[in-house]
């Protein structure tokens, strides 16, 4: 099947997982077409059965700001007219599933058929969705689209809560591509973070408000005053100055390193004893994920999708959203206990097989055929 995925090709979540997915599909023998505006920061080098569109921005001084969506449309048009797509797959419902669905109408006037399928991700819902002058655009796009998938049972809950659609959404979760690539603990790399007898806890995120880093660092400081440790701050945005000036306040400047953004974080969280997401909301948690298929428990809240992947008391621990003291007494008796940590390590691991690629791509075949296979009994 030859497939077109839109995407934000930076290192969000919905971008990592849209890419991803593009390259397991490829492996499969399928021919992916990227369509975006910069190269996705997790494609890589070049890959057998996978293309790369670039949308070029106008620069044209009319638009005070720059007509992305309509550019967009264009690009998925031409795309889709010279390599004979089956399909489109537009990752993130703004602007990429209005664009979409104007590329649709725009191809039927040259008599070309082409369902696409939306995937909500989570902050296109839960945060922009919510703002009443996007509503109508996104309720549309939902209820145009041929198919529609959501990464937790709780994105799909939300998005029937704010949005007048009755269309059926499936919920496929996210997934962990590399569970069968382990390599040997590198104990060099991990000193050059912390002595042998410190613990190395770690967050990753887009240092937005919605992540709470500050409670991060709350938690790291509860946590440091029982057990020596570290803290690897991993990403970047608008809350790392809080952050740091945060440190500076209690002290702990010493003890904590913001590495800003990397491009492969798995490298870093599994130098890690413990991985702390104390979100506002999370629609699934893909930080998480990634932290416990490196063999790292979470401690996390236990908000939005977070329970469907952080297993209380097996893969990690969840206490309430700003609960800094439960937080810190659920790390420190996991730190403190090298028996229950490692059993911990272990179930981290096991919990995230249960997202393994192999047992998700399937889904995203099979649901693939069906849309194609029905769009076309429609257009008859």
């Amino acid at each position: 099947m030859k497939i077109g995925i839109v995407l934000y090709p930076t290192y969000g979540g919905s971008g990592v997982v849209a890419t991803e997915l593009g390259k397991a599909l490829a492996d499969k023998g399928h021919q992916i077409h990227f369509i975006t505006y910069s190269q996705p920061v997790r494609l890589g080098s070049f890959r057998d059965n996978i293309f790369y569109h670039e949308v070029a921005v106008s620069n044209y001084p009319l638009f005070e700001f720059q007509p992305y969506e309509t550019e967009l449309a264009s690009k998925m048009v031409d795309v889709v007219l010279h390599e004979k797509l089956d399909l489109l797959h537009v990752h993130y419902a703004i602007p990429h599933a209005s664009a979409a669905y104007m590329a649709q109408q725009i191809l039927k006037t040259k008599g070309v058929n082409i369902p696409f399928i939306t995937t909500l991700h989570g902050t296109d819902i839960t945060l922009v969705g919510k703002d009443k002058s996007f509503e109508p655009v996104i309720t549309f796009c939902i209820n145009q689209s041929d198919g529609v998938t959501a990464v937790s049972e709780s994105l799909k809950k939300d998005t029937y809560e704010h949005f007048d659609t009755d269309r059926d959404i499936q919920v496929i979760p996210n997934f962990i591509h590399n569970l069968d690539e382990e390599t040997p603990f590198d104990l060099e790399k991990r000193r050059k973070y912390a002595a042998d007898d410190e613990r190395i806890i770690c967050h990753v995120s887009n240092f937005r408000p919605v992540k709470r880093v500050e409670d991060v660092v709350r938690v790291f400081h509860k946590i440091n005053q029982e057990v020596p440790s570290r803290l690897l701050l991993i990403g970047d945005g608008p809350d790392r100055y809080n952050a740091e000036v945060l440190c500076r306040e209690l002290g702990t400047c010493d003890r904590v390193m913001t590495v800003g953004k990397i491009r492969n974080a798995a490298d870093l969280m599994k130098l890690s004893d413990l991985f702390l997401l104390p979100s506002q909301t999370e629609s699934f948690g893909l930080a998480a994920l990634e932290a416990m298929a490196v063999g790292v428990p979470v401690i996390s809240s236990n908000t939005g999708g977070i329970p469907e992947v952080n297993e209380h008391g097996f893969s990690g621990f969840m206490s309430g959203v700003g609960d800094i003291d439960d937080m810190a007494a659920n790390g420190i008796s996991l730190l403190k206990d090298e028996e229950k940590l490692n059993l911990f390590k272990k179930q981290a691991r096991k919990q995230a097989e249960k997202f393994c690629i192999t047992k998700i791509l399937p889904q995203y075949e099979e649901l693939y055929e069906n849309v194609v296979e029905n769009h076309k009994k429609l257009a008859l």
